[in-house]
């Protein structure tokens, strides 16, 4: 802490000096190459070389302090050929030449601070949430002691919503705890006595007793910082674009320039080459195309921290996501509510959701949200109590009822098995209701992958990323899911933060890596990447502080947006510098042999600039092929029907649910869970297809190029339909012959089951293909 207070006065004052001095460079020398106009047309060609030299000298000054810097630093940058022009104008007394010179540097180096100024990694968020003080059990009590002196062995009490202060052992029967800040994982997890607790995780449930196994210097948390400021500490700045390209164009210029003086004996002709050899492409090409690019990205939702960061990710072929946040929506979401025979779905996730309004849980807010999302009214709870890990209790209608977790090793009803296997195949948490003691139906919930992110990795390997691999803190089998539906390269989990800095190390010796997080156990990993991005949205402080770029919107799409912005800017760029250098050397040889002074080369040379810089600011312009663009119309249709696809997912459920219904028996409960779903297919999802195939379809078509784009997603509502008809031939047969027969059975069991199997696909791709193009 005390290395951050000694080192912030300087590293403020730098900052602001460099702040400012570039613009105020910029104000001299325009206003003394306008004054020097001025008089020359009034004739007074006295005053106007000596304002003219004023401004050369005033340039000169301060680039010869950057020279020199970047010659400590090992190179010689193209500043060094605008000093030797600046001089050999001044030396031959041509001040006109200088002045324009100094007005090329100063709006080339404004240019780039704007453009490459960069945000420190700081881990400040990381420090101030460490804790300072612990509760420890003495003979006496418990007392509160600095955490230096907790040593191992000692009996730590955690509070509610305390941060646990250094690793250790559970000696309390159960703690309830929140683990995101180190796994980013959002599901609430329990550890039983003798479980080992990491520090910095959050209390989540009652307050328990630990166990302490590690000083506060050996402990999980306090690693997690020392990570981030050594990756922090390992990121050097980016080498400007400009000065690659001054590694070979440097020496050729001094030669030419050089070789004219030595064949002619005239220092105004190897001036004048010097002139046109001034790179004003590379000082402004680069800054231009890189400013424009930021300026492209911010108006997405993109903060670039300077254009080094963009020139990166515009070279970048490796790509790490962490899960939680990133590509899946970082918080869980109800999957599907299961019911016993006498209970509705809609009616389990009512009574849950009444007993759940009043708990802070996670899973209890997406049961919550769940059922207004439904519009189901909740009953009145009576008597409300919350055991930590176990959920909540009340009293509703004069009987006890309970959401949470039940003891499954006992025996249960065949339809609670099913649901205990779905959700071990689903990777999904269950919330079990019970009613005056009974099991009467299971919320599944499951963080859900973002409806974006499928075409986000598309749209990334297009822009140029060839290897994408998923870290993250969470366990094997969700995220080897995720990997699987996504088709990522490879994935690895159950990551400690160390482990994340050690794969993005790893990456970083094969190609340009980028590394996507939004906890604070990705802010290591962020820092230590050649560009980190921080889901700034509903990330982390830390996070976004130790990242490059941070998504300020909460759509991971626009990560492939700013890879793209990022590849074209650097694109433009480097045409630009190319192309103006090929000009200059052009020059350079008319004014090699002495047709060109140094006067006119430099008008010249202002000309090469208006041309480059007309280049540059193509990256200004939106590339349609990164996004298609939207009518307003058709935009109001994509929220329209994505809000009905939130709506309709009971129904979807509702298909399943009676198809399950089917498979334990053919009675009139079964038939009538039919009945009701057929009602909700004809009354609320095939009026929602037949809209969205003659509205929404028709609105995307000039967007997708044509209804040939749709194609496929129609077959998808005539497939609908058609199995939509053959449930009611099947309850038509069976009113007529007093119930289901064998066959009927099996094939009307099948025709739901495929049914809800192509609702969930056809739901599934239009989210993921037409609802993630509105802005």
């Amino acid at each position: 802490m005390n290395s951050f207070a000694s080192a912030g006065p300087v590293r403020h004052l730098v900052a602001a000096v460099s702040a400012y001095l570039e613009p105020f460079l910029l104000a001299v020398t325009a206003a003394a190459l306008t004054a020097g106009g001025v008089a020359w047309v009034a004739d007074a060609d006295g005053l106007a070389d000596l304002l003219w030299g004023l401004g050369t000298v005033f340039a000169i000054v301060p680039a010869v302090g950057w020279v020199v810097a970047a010659l400590r630093r090992g190179h010689a940058g193209v500043d060094l050929i605008a000093v030797l022009a600046l001089g050999g104008t001044l030396a031959v007394r041509e001040y006109l030449a200088g002045a324009l010179i100094a007005l090329m540097l100063a709006t080339g180096r404004t240019l780039e601070a704007a453009a490459q100024r960069r945000a420190s990694h700081d881990v400040r968020a990381l420090v101030e949430r460490v804790p300072r003080t612990a509760r420890r059990h003495t003979d006496v009590g418990v007392r509160m002691v600095p955490l230096a002196e907790v040593e191992i062995g000692d009996l730590l009490a955690v509070g509610p919503g305390e941060v646990v202060p250094v690793d250790g052992h559970v000696e309390s029967a159960l703690a309830v705890l929140d683990e995101s800040v180190l796994t980013g994982e959002s599901l609430q997890v329990e550890r039983a006595r003798d479980e080992a607790v990491r520090s910095g995780v959050v209390n989540a449930g009652g307050a328990f007793d630990l166990r302490a196994t590690a000083t506060e210097q050996d402990s999980t948390y306090a690693e997690i910082v020392r990570l981030a400021r050594q990756a922090g500490a390992e990121s050097a700045p980016v080498v400007r674009l400009a000065d690659r390209y001054a590694a070979w164009f440097l020496p050729l210029s001094l030669a030419v320039a050089g070789l004219a003086w030595l064949l002619s004996g005239s220092a105004v002709r190897a001036v004048a080459v010097l002139v046109v050899a001034t790179p004003c492409p590379l000082l402004l090409a680069a800054p231009v195309a890189i400013v424009s690019g930021l300026s492209r990205a911010s108006r997405l939702g993109v903060v670039v921290r300077g254009g080094g960061a963009l020139e990166n990710l515009g070279r970048a072929r490796t790509l790490l996501l962490d899960k939680t946040g990133t590509l899946t929506g970082g918080s869980p979401r109800v999957l599907d509510v299961a019911a016993a025979p006498g209970w509705s779905p809609a009616q389990v996730l009512r009574l849950a959701a009444a007993l759940d309004q009043y708990s802070p849980h996670v899973l209890a807010h997406a049961i919550v949200d769940a059922a207004r999302e439904r519009g189901l009214a909740l009953p009145v709870v009576a008597d409300v109590t919350e055991e930590p890990g176990r959920g909540a209790s009340g009293t509703v209608d004069g009987q006890r009822a309970s959401i949470g977790r039940i003891d499954t090793a006992d025996a249960v009803p065949s339809w609670a098995a099913a649901v205990d296997n779905r959700a071990l195949l689903d990777g999904a948490a269950v919330a079990w209701l019970t009613v005056a003691g009974h099991v009467v139906g299971a919320v599944l919930l499951r963080d859900p992958i973002r409806s974006d992110a499928p075409r986000t990795l598309r749209h990334l390997r297009a822009a140029g990323i060839e290897r994408i691999l998923m870290l993250t803190g969470d366990r094997a089998e969700p995220a080897h899911e995720v990997a699987a539906v996504l088709g990522l390269d490879g994935v690895r989990a159950e990551l400690s933060p160390a482990d994340k800095v050690a794969a993005v190390r790893a990456e970083r010796e094969r190609a340009v890596t980028v590394m996507v997080g939004d906890g604070v156990n990705d802010a290591p990993a962020l820092a230590v990447a050649d560009i980190g991005v921080a889901m700034g949205a509903r990330g982390s402080t830390a996070s976004s502080e130790a990242a490059d770029i941070v998504l300020t919107t909460d759509r991971v799409d626009r990560l492939a947006d700013a890879v793209a912005i990022a590849g074209r800017a650097r694109r433009i760029a480097v045409q630009s510098a190319l192309g103006g250098m090929l000009m200059s050397l052009a020059a350079m040889a008319v004014a090699a042999v002495g047709l060109l002074p140094p006067a006119a080369g430099a008008l010249l040379q202002e000309g090469i600039d208006v041309v480059v810089i007309l280049n540059a600011l193509r990256a200004l312009r939106v590339d349609r092929a990164m996004r298609p663009a939207l009518t307003p119309a058709a935009e109001v249709l994509i929220r329209r029907f994505a809000a009905e696809h939130d709506d309709l997912r009971d129904v979807v459920e509702a298909v399943r649910a009676a198809a399950d219904r089917l498979s334990d028996g053919s009675g009139p409960q079964a038939l009538a869970a039919v009945e009701e779903t057929y009602r909700l297919l004809t009354e609320r999802l095939l009026p929602h297809e037949y809209a969205e195939e003659h509205q929404l379809y028709p609105a995307l078509a000039p967007t997708l190029g044509g209804p040939e784009a749709t194609a496929t997603m129609s077959c998808a509502h005539t497939e609908i339909e058609r199995l939509s008809r053959r449930v009611a031939t099947h309850l038509r047969l069976a009113h007529a012959c007093g119930g289901l027969d064998a066959d009927q059975l099996n094939d009307l069991r099948s025709c739901l089951y495929g049914l809800h199997t192509v609702l969930r696909l056809h739901f599934s791709q239009e989210e993921e293909n037409y609802f993630s193009l509105a802005p």
